[in-house]
């Protein structure tokens, strides 16, 4: 099978359960979005995928070769993530000279092109990069790698919304010219929803749910009115969380969506990704 298989994952710190016996697959050709709270286990994951860190029980399998320290797999999967990995006293044009002797796959005349499009100095040095000049080469060595999975760890940080844009584009123009697997985690659910395929969303250690986005919010609404009303019209329903102001409700529904009683007040909405995600993981999951 092509892509990544997570097999029954698990991964403690101490008294604290990061990883809970966690098994999903990334399949190979589609843009994920990887999302969970700040703890929720998606860094903890990423590192074992990328072999920095190990699991403490089950395997990580990339094309069905397993992943723990085999160079078999190291052309097929790269991961960009918050951490500085980089020599900080090297300039941005000896790095790519240097990641090109380490992937074959690295594309160097690309990553001076996009480096230009971002207005990248490659001439200074990685530690004289603001914070978000240094996320730009990240980014741009990410982009510049033809491997078949890409990883990027909170990719827009300290980015502005120009920039942000840009990456979206640049990315999505990389999809389109060479299929492969793209997996965001990130926080800025909004930015991403309308570029991402599927969604595997991650709760205290354990995978909450992995859905295709457009089939996701065609199942979740929202139907708000009355307290009672809401209530008498919610039972038998999956909800996932409410909000109340006085006399009023909004209910968060995952399901389909059943006909309003005749001359009812009430009103039904969709629900967008960021407010399934904030209603999902707000209570631990339970919805209530």
């Amino acid at each position: 099978m092509n892509g990544i298989q997570i097999k029954n994952i698990t991964k403690t710190y101490k008294n604290i359960t990061a990883l809970d016996n966690v098994s999903f697959s990334f399949e190979y050709g589609k843009i994920y979005g990887f999302l969970g709270r700040n703890g929720a286990g998606k860094s903890t994951l990423i590192n074992i995928i990328a072999n920095r860190i190990f699991a403490d029980k089950g395997e990580i399998f990339i094309d069905d070769m397993p992943a723990k320290e085999n160079m078999a797999v190291h052309e097929k999967i790269f991961c960009m993530s918050e951490a500085d990995l980089y020599d900080t006293s090297l300039k941005i044009k000896d790095h790519f000279k240097w990641i090109k002797r380490f992937y074959e796959s690295f594309d160097t005349e690309k990553a001076f092109e996009i480096a230009e499009k971002f207005n990248l100095n490659t001439n200074k040095r990685f530690k004289a990069l603001s914070k978000g000049y240094q996320s730009i080469f990240k980014l741009t060595v990410a982009l510049s790698l033809r491997v078949p999975y890409v990883i990027f760890d909170e990719p827009v940080l300290g980015l502005d919304a120009n920039h942000r844009e840009l990456f979206y584009r640049l990315l999505l123009k990389e999809y389109e010219t060479e299929e492969r697997t793209f997996i965001l985690a990130t926080h800025l659910i909004e930015e991403v929803a309308n570029i991402i395929e599927e969604v595997v969303l991650i709760d205290k250690g354990s995978i909450l749910l992995q859905e295709n986005v457009g089939t996701l919010l065609e199942t979740g609404y929202s139907v708000s009115g009355m307290t009672k009303d809401v209530e008498s019209y919610c039972i038998g329903k999956n909800v996932i969380g409410y909000d109340e102001l006085g006399g009023l409700k909004i209910a968060y529904v995952l399901g389909e969506k059943s006909a309003l009683p005749q001359n009812s007040s009430l009103q039904i909405s969709s629900m967008n990704l960021q407010k399934l995600f904030v209603k999902l993981t707000e209570n631990g999951g339970n919805g209530s």
